[in-house]
């Protein structure tokens, strides 16, 4: 009797699906992941690079009146100018005091160098000891005179320390009608953190002009801190420019407002404005 050679299809399916099931498993076990994103996220790195890779102008000038509002509705006013100039990839920043009488000529100055390994400088010049004080990496998580705004979030001011942090794209979303990408930035390092005052920040980036309409801020035990709104954003010179600033500290209940006019790009300053001896002199 010769041996039966044929098999049915049931058969066949029956014992081809385990092999199925054991090969997806084996292959799920050794294959690496790649990526958990969504295929349509853009990656947080590629986000924050578009974020500053957004032109801003060679020069910068614009008037700045900040608002100081505490938690009992007392509201305090200053008046400053305000000049910013690239040199190469080096930007300085200069700020200067003109109202109320007693901080007047009341001056800063950042130079915020391009290369990653390279501490920024900065400097404040204080009337009343008529000295110059450096501000060391150190202090950059410091709130800068009174308002909600730290050092480093002042010199950088709507870009992003890439070197400072890693990021992470969450979702798509969006602010006041408009698409934004949310991205999550977690400093490097615990030292990084403690500087920077900030334990995580949350960034919600404008997918068509690049600039985060809101961030939120958390500090370094994990506890909402502030949050952060750019508002009244519009073009002047083929540049998409915040003209208000809000920031609503969660812990203190201050709140601070910085809103921009006669802004103006790529004007000539002289070089000389951006020196500590400048500081001194004031405008």
């Amino acid at each position: 009797m010769k041996p039966n050679t044929n098999t049915s299809p049931i058969r066949t399916a029956i014992l081809f699906v385990p092999l199925l099931a054991l090969s997806a498993a084996a292959l799920s076990a050794s294959d690496p992941v790649i990526d958990s994103r969504p295929l349509d996220l853009p990656s947080g790195e590629s986000v924050v690079e578009r974020v500053n890779a957004r032109h801003d102008g060679v020069t910068l000038t614009r008037d700045l009146t900040m608002k100081l509002i505490d938690r009992r509705g007392k509201e305090r006013k200053r008046e400053t100018r305000g000049f910013r100039k690239y040199f190469g990839d080096e930007k300085r920043t200069a700020i200067f005091y003109l109202s109320p009488n007693n901080i007047r000529d009341t001056a800063f100055l950042t130079y915020d160098y391009a290369q990653a390994d390279r501490d920024d400088d900065q400097w404040l010049y204080l009337p009343a000891l008529r000295k110059v004080r450096r501000i060391s990496a150190s202090d950059r998580g410091d709130y800068f005179l009174g308002t909600d705004f730290t050092y480093e979030d002042i010199k950088k001011e709507s870009k992003i320390a890439a070197e400072d942090y890693r990021f992470r794209t969450l979702r798509a979303d969006s602010v006041d009608g408009h698409t934004v990408w949310v991205v999550e930035a977690t400093p490097i390092s615990e030292e990084v953190a403690k500087e920077l005052g900030y334990g995580r920040v949350v960034l919600w980036v404008d997918a068509k002009i690049w600039i985060s309409r809101l961030t939120e801020f958390w500090d370094t035990r994990g506890e909402p801190l502030k949050t952060t709104r750019s508002l009244e954003i519009r073009e002047i010179d083929g540049i998409w420019t915040s003209h208000r600033l809000e920031v609503d500290h969660h812990q203190t209940e201050h709140r601070t407002i910085f809103t921009f006019s006669e802004v103006q790009y790529d004007l000539e300053i002289d070089d000389n404005l951006f020196t500590e001896g400048s500081l001194r002199r004031g405008l």
